[in-house]
């Protein structure tokens, strides 16, 4: 398929990893140039936008976005892997009467904010150039630095007691690199139980949710049908459209497609902040606010050709 361009909100099924996805939607659409915006793990389900052709160069824009999840915590039982992927590690039964939703709310909101993690062994971190997952299938253990993420919501759903164990369901918006497993191992250990992620389902990633999202399978059912695979796709003006949007004069147009500066009069934009160059409703680019001795300017990051 020729002029493929666009993001493509993926409902990722359980069993396969974000790379196998890809591999999916190289071959569905005839382009080498696929790239995902954020690593799903293979049992999570869930918003997987995938970028096509030029798109590509707008993956590092929609990957630090906030990813919004549905979780389900299991206390009463950790794990190796942090998830129920893993082996157990340690029980201990729970006094299901202490896991009442006052208390589970009261703790939720003290994770709110800027939070530190320590990433679980079984993860894509590297550590001196290893692979955190790589060590840990060889048995070892080693020192993590935290990392600073920010929680920006956590709403309290179910909580389900069973023999022994109690499933707490939420809701969780967050920054990029936030571990839900890791999420769910410190929320027990405040509550005083040992817990894992026992399943996580992405319903929000950036801009793009789960009602849009298309299941693998669907896609693959239009494989013969080339016009409605493209008729999928969202455009990459509309993919980038939570930056605000600035027109350009006609008599700079050719400028900015050449990726000179281009002055702001009249724009009230933060030094810093990103905005989109548009002619009409063509996108001409990516920009980074800057300011100069006559005020604002817009830098480029990514120019565009009419072609997107």
């Amino acid at each position: 398929m020729s002029d493929v361009n666009g993001v493509l909100v993926v409902d990722k099924p359980a069993g396969m990893t974000s790379h196998d996805c890809v591999a999916r939607i190289r071959r569905l659409y005839g382009t080498k140039k696929v790239g995902h915006t954020g690593t799903l793990d293979p049992d999570v389900t869930g918003v997987l936008p995938i970028c096509l052709g030029q798109a590509t160069r707008i993956v590092q824009y929609l990957q630090d976005l906030p990813k919004r999840y549905e979780v389900v915590m299991r206390i009463g039982s950790s794990t190796t892997t942090e998830d129920a992927s893993g082996e157990v590690i340690e029980q201990r039964s729970v006094n299901t009467a202490e896991i009442t939703r006052e208390r589970m709310e009261e703790l939720l909101a003290s994770f709110l904010g800027e939070i530190e993690q320590v990433p679980p062994m079984y993860s894509a971190v590297k550590v001196n150039g290893v692979r955190l997952y790589d060590l840990a299938r060889e048995g070892a253990v080693v020192e993590r630095a935290a990392r600073k993420v920010t929680i920006y919501e956590l709403t309290l759903g179910n909580i389900q007691p069973g023999d022994g164990v109690v499933d707490v369901s939420f809701t969780c918006t967050c920054s990029k690199g936030t571990y839900m497993r890791t999420l769910c191992v410190d929320l027990g250990r405040r509550l005083g139980y040992p817990a894992h992620m026992k399943l996580l389902r992405r319903i929000k990633s950036g801009p793009f949710v789960e009602e849009e999202a298309i299941p693998l399978a669907q896609l693959e059912e239009s494989a013969a049908d080339r016009e409605e695979l493209s008729r999928k796709l969202i455009s990459i003006p509309k993919a980038m459209s939570f930056l605000p949007a600035i027109q350009v004069k006609p008599e700079r147009v050719r400028a900015v497609r050449n990726g000179l500066a281009t002055a702001l009069p009249g724009v009230n934009a933060e030094e810093g902040s990103l905005i989109c160059l548009f002619s009409g409703e063509e996108l001409l680019g990516i920009h980074r606010v800057c300011r100069g001795d006559k005020g604002l300017f817009a830098k480029a990051e990514k120019v565009f050709s009419s072609e997107v």
